[in-house]
C-alpha cells in the first residue's frame, strides 16, 4: 500500500467515514473483555484479515483505481514492463530453467502479472513460454479474480492452477506486502520502552500504555542501535522475521524481490519521526486514526529495511541488491520503453501525455519513486548482472571519473 496518493479530481474531497464492520468491532471488544488490552498488532492483524470482515478479506473493494489507494502496477503498466526485463535477465543467470516460476505474494487484481507478462510479449522474450505464474493471496475470492482478469488477458496458459510444489526456481515477488504486516506500537518513557495497547472504553478504542507484550520489541531496537527519544512513538514489525523466513523457505533458487516503502533503521527510528509512520487510507487519502472505520480501511507502516535485511541473512539469503525504485526503473530502461510508445505511430497525443504523467509519479522521490526495491538471492551469484541494481553503481563510478 503506497503512502503517495494521486490528487483527487472532485470539487470537494470524500468524506473519510465509511464506518466500522460492526461484526469485527465486536469480536474485538469481546476479546478485549476476556482477555483485557490487546497488542496493536493483534488489532491491526484482524482488522486487515479476519476472515470474511478484514479490509484485505471482506466484501468491500481493496486496492486499485475502485478502492483506496493505488500500487505501482495499478498506476500504469510501464512498472511490470520493466520488472519483465529484469526477471528475463535473472531467468538468464540462472540458465533458462523451465519453468520459471514466478510466484508473487499479494497478487492483488493481476495487475503486476498481466503487465509483467505483456512486457515479455512487448520485448519478445522466449521467458514468456517458459514462465509459471503462481499468485499468493489471503483470500480465495481474490485469487478467483486474479484468473480471471490474467484469462481475460490472453495469459492462461502462464498460470498454474494450484501450486504443484512448494519449492520455487526463479523469482518469489514482494510489491507493497510488507508495509501491511502487523505492527506494535511502542513510545519511549524516561529511558523505558512502553508499549502501546489497544482497550475499550465502553463506546471506541482507545490506546493504553503498558509493559512491553515481548522482550523482542527492545531487542529489535537494541540488536538496531536505536534509541528513541523520550516520548517519541514507533511501529516495530516483528512479523517480518517469520514472513521473509516463510517465503525465503519456497526459494530453492533465484530472488525474492521486494518492493515497499521503507527505510533504513537509523533513519526510520529519526527523532523527526516523533508520531511514527503508521497511517490508514481509505477512499484515496490518508489519516492518522486506527480506529475509525475498523475493517473498512487499510492500515499501513514504513518498512525497516535493515530488518528485512537480516530477517534475510538469518533465512539463509545472500544480499543481492537495495536501491530505490526510481534507480531500478531508470537501469531496467523505463525511458527507452517510454521513447518507443512516443515514436509508435499508433500512440495518442492523450495516452502518451497520461504515460509520462504515470512515469513522473514512479520515478518522483517526492511520490513512490523513493520506494526501496530489495533483492536477495539464492544460488545466484553477488555479483550477477541484475540491471535495475547497477544504475546508482554507474551513476558514481561517472561521479568519480569526474573527480
Amino acid at each position: 500500500m503506497t503512502p503517495f496518493e494521486p490528487a483527487l479530481r472532485h470539487e470537494e474531497e470524500p468524506s473519510l467515514e465509511v464506518g466500522d464492520e460492526p461484526q469485527l468491532v465486536e469480536r474485538l471488544r469481546d476479546e478485549i473483555r476476556v482477555a483485557g488490552p490487546i497488542t496493536f498488532a493483534r488489532f491491526m492483524e484482524r482488522a486487515l484479515y479476519e476472515p470474511g470482515l478484514g479490509y484485505y478479506t471482506g466484501a468491500a473493494a481493496g486496492p486499485g483505481r475502485d478502492g483506496d489507494f493505488l500500487t505501482a502496477p495499478e498506476t500504469h503498466p510501464i512498472f511490470g514492463w520493466a520488472v519483465a526485463r529484469q526477471l528475463e535477465e535473472l531467468w538468464q543467470v540462472l540458465g533458462g530453467p523451465v519453468p520459471f516460476v514466478v510466484r508473487e505474494h499479494g497478487a492483488g487484481s493481476g495487475a503486476l502479472a498481466v503487465a509483467i507478462l505483456d512486457g515479455l510479449v512487448r520485448d519478445r522474450s522466449p521467458l514468456r513460454d517458459a514462465i509459471r505464474y503462481e499468485a499468493i493471496e489471503v483470500d480465495e475470492r481474490r485469487l478467483d479474480a486474479f484468473r480471471e482478469r490474467v484469462t481475460t488477458a490472453g495469459h492462461a496458459d502462464a498460470l498454474d492452477r494450484g501450486l504443484s510444489s512448494t519449492s520455487v526456481v526463479g523469482a518469489v515477488l514482494g510489491n507493497e506486502v510488507l508495509d501491511a504486516l502487523p505492527v506494535h506500537r511502542v513510545v519511549a518513557r524516561q529511558g523505558s520502552l512502553r508499549e502501546i495497547y489497544v482497550d475499550w472504553s465502553g463506546e471506541r478504542f482507545v490506546e493504553r500504555e503498558d509493559e512491553p507484550s515481548t522482550a523482542r520489541l527492545e531487542e529489535r531496537l537494541r540488536d538496531e542501535e536505536i534509541t528513541l527519544a523520550d516520548g517519541q512513538h514507533a511501529e516495530i514489525a516483528l512479523a517480518v522475521d517469520d514472513w521473509i523466513a516463510r517465503v525465503a523457505a519456497e526459494l530453492e533458487r533465484g530472488i525474492l524481490l521486494l518492493v515497499d516503502y521503507g527505510h533504513p533503521a537509523r533513519e526510520l527510528y529519526s527523532a523527526r519521526r516523533a508520531r511514527g509512520t503508521l497511517l490508514a487510507y481509505v477512499r484515496h487519502r490518508a489519516h492518522d486514526d486506527p480506529f475509525r472505520n475498523v475493517g473498512r480501511q487499510d492500515l499501513t507502516a514504513h518498512v525497516d529495511v535493515t530488518a528485512v535485511e537480516r530477517a534475510a541473512e538469518r533465512a539463509g539469503l545472500q544480499r543481492l541488491g537495495v536501491t530505490t525504485q526510481a534507480e531500478f526503473l531508470v537501469g531496467l530502461g523505463i525511458g527507452e520503453l517510454l521513447s518507443a510508445i512516443q515514436a509508435d505511430p499508433s500512440t495518442s497525443i492523450e495516452s502518451y501525455l497520461g504515460l509520462r504523467s504515470s512515469v513522473v509519479r514512479l520515478l518522483d522521490p517526492a511520490a513512490t519513486g523513493r520506494f526501496a526495491v530489495m533483492a536477495f538471492g539464492r544460488g545466484v551469484a553477488p555479483d550477477a548482472p541484475l540491471r535495475g541494481f547497477g544504475f546508482r553503481l554507474v551513476d558514481r563510478a561517472a561521479t568519480a571519473k569526474g573527480d
